[in-house]
């Protein structure tokens, strides 16, 4: 062991960590959900440090030797090497001052032993004034949640974009599949199923683009705002240099936000990729849901889509097959709309000049990532690649229903078409041969008016 020292006093810290005094009050104070640090926001915050370290350098306030020890370390966390070194628990108060100091310590220690130092030698390598210098958490740390979010953003919408081309797939397969629609849970008029699974498609190409405008928002940062956006302690040259150099290490075109200050104590940027997440949850919902419809029965139920079985759906039912990878997307969609409903409660409680509450934001914003991208591949993965039509039961279902008298109001008038209808109903008789026998639509006639291209298509049937 060896014994380091803050403000408040002295503790004992484990003679081989990299953390060190503040992350050991951390770890006693916050033991709050029992999960570590998203490795990507350990990544993207180290990428925040290096930046500052390179602008810092370039002004001339860092001297060269330490400004390289404390680059090189970062970029070993940048690889992954020291995860274990960040034990704080995500959630947490102080605004993530915790966070930003254990990586500031794991910086600054990990520096010394570039230089052949002992660990704990902060007269040499300190974690505030050498690994935190022009630096705040509260720009350091929202920063760094942004670079977080830019690279788990760009994987959503990749797995996104692999949901979009299998449902235009089958689209294309199902394009010639006609069955009913379905309003109010009750028979409509017919659609084809590629046409539903078009429309699907379609919703998930505006999801995508829900979250690449909320992304763009997340490129304005703080950096140079220091505590309270006024800059303090941060130069102008620096301010300047910090985030061009930002930019070219995250590939990302981050730049400095018009005003320090609102950028400090407004977190609304966060709120509009939580929103967009949530919006795609619900979007997914709707679509996972009606497929476990076309899907239900097999026997009893609609029985329109088949499902790839993937385990056995009973321990005392044999033979049944449940639609579970529909179900766990509800249910990971479920989870995306209720960390939404923290982070929003989170972004409208800060108070003046900044926003203590960031920490449970990040914490639900990259598990929202995680889980719904995790979702969407699976679901895509062991559900929609395999997805096949019951052709047989959707032209059943269509040809005994009542609903494709709607296709002949302009050929024969409503009243005509409600007493055909109620006729239908009554006797349960298919409603072509009712009308055959009233006499109203020659044989041809009705044939082309209730054709599948003609029904499914803007326009006069027939």
């Amino acid at each position: 062991m060896r014994t380091e020292h803050d403000f408040l006093g002295e503790l004992e810290v484990p003679d081989k960590a990299l953390y060190g005094v503040q992350t050991m009050r951390a770890r006693e104070n916050f033991q709050i959900t029992g999960q570590r640090l998203d490795r990507d926001f350990i990544a993207a915050l180290a990428k925040v440090k290096k930046a500052a370290a390179i602008a810092n350098m370039e002004t001339g306030r860092l001297e060269q030797k330490i400004g390289q020890g404390i680059i090189a370390a970062a970029n070993e966390v940048i690889s992954g090497l020291w995860d274990a070194e960040f034990p704080v628990d995500p959630v947490q108060g102080g605004a993530g001052t915790s966070i930003n100091m254990n990586m500031n310590e794991v910086l600054a220690n990990r520096a010394l032993d570039f230089l052949g130092e002992a660990r704990g030698s902060y007269e040499i390598v300190s974690p505030n004034n050498h690994v935190n210098m022009a630096q705040s958490t509260n720009d350091a740390f929202p920063t760094a949640i942004k670079v977080c979010l830019c690279v788990k953003g760009k994987r959503m919408l990749d797995s996104l974009e692999q949901m979009e081309m299998l449902l235009r797939q089958k689209a294309s397969e199902f394009h010639d599949v006609l069955k009913m629609g379905r309003t109010h849970l009750q028979d409509a008029v017919p659609i084809t199923l590629g046409q539903e699974m078009a429309g699907y498609a379609s919703a998930v190409s505006r999801c995508r683009k829900r979250i690449r405008q909320a992304m763009e928002g997340l490129h304005a940062v703080n950096m140079g705002a220091t505590a309270v956006g006024t800059g303090l302690n941060a130069e102008p040259e620096y301010i300047k240099r910090v985030v061009v150099h930002l930019a070219a290490i995250t590939h990302e075109n981050f730049y400095t936000a018009d005003n320090l200050v609102d950028a400090t104590n407004n977190t609304d940027a966060f709120a509009d990729m939580s929103a967009a997440l949530k919006n795609t949850a619900l979007v997914l919902i709707k679509m996972a849901n009606d497929i476990r419809l076309m899907a239900s029965g097999p026997r009893c139920g609609f029985n329109e889509l088949k499902l790839p079985a993937r385990q056995p759906g009973s321990s005392i039912m044999p033979g049944k097959v449940n639609p579970v990878m529909a179900e766990v997307l509800d249910q990971v969609c479920y989870q995306v709309i209720g960390n939404d409903l923290a982070l929003s409660l989170a972004v409208e409680n800060g108070q003046f000049e900044l926003n203590v509450m960031e920490p449970v934001m990040a914490f639900n914003l990259f598990n929202s990532l995680n889980y719904l991208r995790n979702g969407v591949d699976a679901f895509c993965e062991k559900l929609l690649q395999d997805l096949q039509a019951n052709r047989q039961q959707c032209q059943e279902w269509v040809n005994n229903s009542v609903g494709i008298v709607t296709a002949l109001l302009p050929h024969i008038g409503y009243e005509n078409s409600a007493r055909m209808a109620r006729k239908a109903y009554n006797t349960g008789r298919p409603i072509r041969e009712i009308i055959m026998e009233e006499g109203l639509l020659t044989a041809d006639r009705l044939q082309s008016i209730l054709s599948p291209e003609n029904m499914t298509r803007p326009g006069i049937a027939g």
